[in-house]
Order: structure tokens, then sequence, then C-alpha cells
């Protein structure tokens, strides 16, 4: 089934368990059992509830529920029904955009690190955050409420699962929904990366359901606007990439060019490569992050290269 088609049947799950007099323990029955059936079926089905309750129409809909007093009418009943669907469809339609437009104004912090600065955030429930260089999150975690907006640079998330109040990130217009997860959320121009370490976790690219991807661990997700892409990476190879929570950087035959830009991420002083067959040279290693002198030895040692302090930069040069 398609993704249109799953949130057309989640929507009529809704209506009809908040419209139907007859509702029974079988017909929960079967509802329980459609949910279990894939993270797809639920998400969808939290994405139509969403929309029931946002609209008011739907709250008339809710005196047809059976009492002693009154018997509804069953051509109305039906004719309202279908009038709900519709309804819950053109409310996920700014749904999903809501999601990304909101910003928790009550109980909300906001942290940041500076360049080069690690810090970790321990949170009341047990889960944690670790945010790398650079970065700028907000929190509004009263309430009930589980939501970060990651409004720039790169942090690792750990966080224990709650089924009934889902962790969100939101980050460069784009949702990341926990389902018991480890992941990195790194932000970039129109863009957002999500790599997924353990459990799993849902991303909404703009909050178009079309344009989602359920990733298991090894996935990365690149999304942007209009668009979700993934692939699989190794475990080496991601914990290679969150080196960084141990003060380190990790290059495995990486172009001086991307490791000079690596180092600028979590330091003042910054790199420049200037020759592009310089540029071009790999390097293989284990560095601190923030000892820029053993990137530019190693560059001496190996290749002969040069280094010279200019306009504040350091310059790498033959």
């Amino acid at each position: 089934m398609t993704a249109r088609g799953i949130q057309e049947r989640a929507v009529e799950w809704i209506v009809q368990r908040q419209t139907d007099e007859d509702w029974n323990e079988a017909d929960q029955a079967a509802l329980d059992a459609w949910l279990a059936e894939t993270p797809e079926h639920l998400l969808a089905y939290w994405r139509a509830e969403d929309g029931w309750n946002r609209t008011e129409l739907l709250g008339a809909l809710r005196p047809f529920r059976p009492n002693a007093a009154r018997q509804p009418d069953r051509t109305r009943t039906i004719w309202m029904r279908r009038a709900a669907v519709a309804a819950v469809f053109v409310i996920l339609g700014g749904v999903a955009a809501s999601y990304f437009a909101q910003t928790p104004q009550s109980a909300e912090r906001t942290y940041s690190t500076v360049v080069g600065e690690h810090k970790t955030l321990a949170l009341a429930d047990g889960s944690q955050i670790e945010m790398n260089t650079n970065t700028v999150l907000r929190a509004n975690l009263s309430g009930g409420k589980r939501q970060v907006v990651l409004e720039r640079g790169e942090a690792y998330f750990q966080i224990k699962h709650d089924a009934a109040h889902p962790f969100t990130v939101y980050a460069s217009g784009h949702r990341i929904v926990d389902l018991g997860t480890k992941f990195l959320v790194k932000t970039a121009p129109n863009r957002v990366e999500v790599a997924l370490v353990e459990g799993r976790a849902r991303v909404d690219s703009n909050g178009d359901s079309e344009h989602s991807a359920l990733l298991k661990p090894g996935d990365v997700a690149v999304a942007t606007a209009t668009s979700i892409s993934v692939i699989k990476k190794t475990q080496p190879t991601l914990a290679k990439e969150l080196a960084w929570r141990q003060g380190n950087l990790v290059f495995d035959n990486t172009a001086l060019a991307d490791v000079a830009a690596e180092f600028n991420r979590y330091n003042r002083q910054k790199i420049v490569i200037s020759d592009p067959k310089v540029a071009r040279l790999t390097i293989v290693g284990t560095f601190p992050a923030n000892d820029v002198e053993a990137i530019i030895n190693t560059a001496h040692e190996v290749f002969g290269l040069h280094a010279k302090q200019e306009n504040g930069r350091i310059v790498i040069s033959r």
C-alpha cells in the first residue's frame, strides 16, 4: 500500500472510531492489529488523530456518540462521517506544515556551544543530547512535550522511547520522530542529514507524507525541501563520524581540503589550502579536534608541505 493509501486508511479508522455508535471490542482489536502491522500504520494514525483534534467540524460529530436520550439519524451520521473524512484530509494538508512552523513558546530553553565546544544535556526522562561544535538548539520538555528545534550545527540524540510522547526534532524545515532511537542530526543550508545508529526513526521532508523515510540502523537520510535520499553506512563508518563525541576527528583517505574544512568547524584559527593539487592529497589518521598543529605536522612529514601564518589564517602549500 502506498503512503497515501496508508494515510487514507488511518483517517478512516479515526473517523470510524470517533463516530460509530456500534464501535465494540472486535473493532478495537481490528484497529490494534492494523496499527501493529507496521510502524508506518502507527505514524499515519498519529497524524490522522492530530488532524481530527485540530478541526472544529469534527467536534460537532461527538454528540452523535450513543447515549440513552438520543438515537442519531443514520443517514445524517453517514453524511457527517464522509464530511469528517474530507475535513481531516484538508487539515492534514496543513498539519505537517504547521508542525514545522510551530516553535514551542512556553518553558522553552535555548542551549548553545561555541566553536570547539562539546556539551551534553541530560534530560529528566533519562534521554541525552550531545551538542557538537557551534550548535544552537531550543528545547521544550514541559507538560509532556518532548520537542527540540535544532537551529544550527550538529547533535547526537540518545532517546528513551515513550510511545505516548514521541520525541521530535525539528531541523531545517524537517521533522525527525524518535521510535526508540540513537541518531545524529546535522544541519546544512537547505538540507538536514540524519544518521541512525540504533533503533528506528522517521524523517518527514517539509511535512509531506509522500516524502518521508523510516530509517533502520545504518541508514543516513539527506532531506531537502522536496525529497529524501537514503544511503547505507556501516556501523564502523558511523562510529568514525561520531568520534567528535570523544574529541577526535577520524579521516580515512580523506582529501586534505575536506580535512581542513572539518578542522575549521572546531577551531577559530582557520586552515586555507589554495593549491588544487595539494587540496586533493589524502590523509588517514585520528586527530584531536582542537589540535591544528597535529594536522600541520602530518602534512609536513607525509607530503613535505609547509604552513605559514597569513592574515590570521594558516596557509598550507608546497
